[in-house]
């Protein structure tokens, strides 16, 4: 690998190498700029030898290059549902480590649908909400979504339906087999009249691009995958991108800031290395990738004489419009065992209440999923139904009677896009760096709130559809963080209202580009990842063509 020095001024710098920064670290080095991404985290199983752990307690207390996701303890962030409130320490987290989140989320990779582009003309304006549309069509993004599909590693099955995106082109790998709580909302869907598909997955059933098909072992979201199967950005992207000796991948550093000139232009960032020492780095152009909850406060962090209330604000829009990701679902017991623990954690879908219904007398729609078993340590802590013993020989009884039979459905709908809920600085609480801690605030619109209980009663149905003998649902709560944040730094056409334009260049900073999930204008059905993918894709291509015309010094 490539080792620039802080001296040397790269062609760009990257901070975050998760599903965006990936991409954008192997177009850009392919094309041949010097390039050098920065991640926070470790270097995970980046060109290790020896498999991830699939230890539950390893998993969750690991440190070093085997931990997977930031500290709370450390990174610390607070959270308040509404501005008048209080905030108090929160256990926000999110990928920390050398891929991102990639390395261990589930891998749903749903598109966005057409209509989502522009659905604030569809829908009309609802009162509360920043609902816009989208600078740009799905039209415009559909061949970067193919691209992200292939050369990422994408099973699923190629549906004609309205309630899925429609595709010009095939998924290269078939889908993973149909597990037994897809089977049972098969059934279910044949007493309902409902629609089951597979869910699209960045996780391979057969091999592809030099690596094995998922061998079904069960230890999936929330761990590494010890085979390659899952298509993350570190098997996918990076291993190209160091490959053509143009990128250096710099783990273990904490960005604090992206510095600018007296006149308004990037010349590099600050950050903390292994050793908490400050580094700055210079580069020609800045590509921030941090995630939709990062990427906010590092902007807010970066504070001068020319951008005051935070780099690319000068519209204070930075940090606002967050979409955590609202979900519901419900639990039941089955008569006979699923084991539906083996496996992906992500499995069939019903989609037919993925639009917006005006005759349900709310704005929302989302995606019922055959998700949710629990691993073995955690089920026996967290799993059995709420009224069962929790300690002695009624837990065990317990155990030993449910174990297995648990069937999940796991809900991921939308979330309107509010001025209020929003990520800033909290005031008076630090991380372990000394920097100003995420304050996260967010309050569910009322239609969020409706559309969540109806998504709740709907799993009701369906496992009383399949036969569950005891069915229980938590009630309905705003997200207090998530791994699907969106929203802070929406792109659009009008400086005034977004962060950056439709190509991802903030406003304000000719040679600053904000790249993730902090761009989207709406949150969707609450499957971001895919979109991210397609859209880094298509920012990419415009950076090399723009960057070869005109030099990234003149990059507009």
């Amino acid at each position: 690998m490539v080792h620039f020095t802080p001296q040397t001024e790269v062609d760009f710098v990257i901070i975050g190498s998760g599903a965006a920064g990936g991409i954008l670290a192997k177009q850009l080095s392919v094309a041949g700029f010097k390039v050098l991404v920065l991640e926070q985290g470790g270097w995970g199983n980046y060109g290790r030898e020896e498999p991830w752990t699939k230890d539950e307690l390893l998993n969750e207390n690991a440190e070093g290059d085997d931990q997977l996701m930031s500290d709370p303890s450390v990174q610390r962030n607070t959270y308040r549902r509404t501005a008048a409130d209080k905030a108090e320490p929160n256990g926000h987290s999110y990928g920390c480590v050398v891929g991102g989140g990639t390395v261990s989320y589930g891998g749903s990779s749903w598109r966005h649908l057409p209509y989502e582009f522009n659905e604030a003309s569809a829908v009309g304006s609802i009162a509360g909400t920043g609902l816009v549309d989208w600078p740009i069509t799905y039209a415009e993004l559909e061949p970067y979504y193919v691209q992200a599909e292939w050369e990422m590693g994408i099973s699923g099955q190629r549906i004609d339906s309205p309630f899925v995106a429609p595709m010009s082109k095939d998924y290269p790998v078939p889908p993973v087999p149909l597990k037994a709580s897809g089977a049972l909302f098969n059934m279910a869907a044949a007493k309902l009249g409902l629609t089951v598909v597979p869910g699209p997955l960045a996780i391979i059933s057969k091999p592809y691009g030099g690596r094995p098909g998922c061998n079904n072992c069960g230890m999936c979201s929330d761990f590494g995958c010890h085979i390659r199967a899952r298509s993350s950005s570190a098997v996918t992207m990076l291993p190209t991108a160091v490959g053509t000796g143009n990128c250096e991948i710099r783990p273990r550093s904490y960005v604090r800031e992206v510095n600018v000139n007296t006149g308004g232009r990037v010349t590099g960032v600050t950050y903390f290395d292994a050793n908490r020492q400050e580094v700055f780095q210079r580069a020609k152009a800045v590509i921030v990738s941090a995630n939709g909850s990062e990427t906010p406060r590092l902007l807010l962090m970066s504070k001068s004489a020319k951008f005051p209330n935070g780099l690319a604000n000068s519209n204070g829009v930075v940090g606002k419009y967050l979409m955590l990701g609202n979900g519901a679902g419900a639990s039941g017991l089955l008569e006979h065992r699923l084991n539906d623990y083996k496996g992906p954690v992500s499995g069939a879908g019903i989609v037919d209440f993925v639009p917006t219904d005006p005759k349900r007398g709310f704005y929302g729609g989302g995606r019922l999923t055959a998700r949710g078993y629990d691993y073995p340590i955690n089920y026996g802590l967290n799993g059995l139904h709420p009224e069962s013993p929790k300690w002695g020989a009624g837990y065990k009884k317990a155990l030993r009677e449910q174990a297995g039979r648990k069937m999940t459905i796991t809900c991921f709908t939308t979330q309107l896009p509010l001025e209020s809920n929003r990520i800033d600085l909290d005031p008076d609480v630090k991380d372990d760096w000394g920097l100003p801690a995420m304050r996260i605030t967010n309050a569910s619109h009322p239609d969020d709130v409706k559309c969540m209980e109806f998504f709740t009663k709907k799993s009701v149905e369906i496992l009383e559809a399949v036969g569950a003998r005891q069915i229980w649902a938590r009630p309905v709560r705003d997200a207090r963080g998530s791994a699907h944040n969106r929203g802070t730094c929406r792109m659009g056409n009008n400086p005034k209202t977004s962060v950056v334009n439709k190509f991802h260049r903030a406003h304000d900073v000719p040679n600053l580009f904000v790249i993730d999930g902090s761009n989207l204008v709406t949150g969707g059905r609450n499957h971001p990842t895919m979109t991210i993918q397609a859209l880094a894709f298509r920012a990419a291509e415009h950076i090399v063509k723009a960057a070869k015309a005109g030099g990234l010094d003149k990059l507009a």
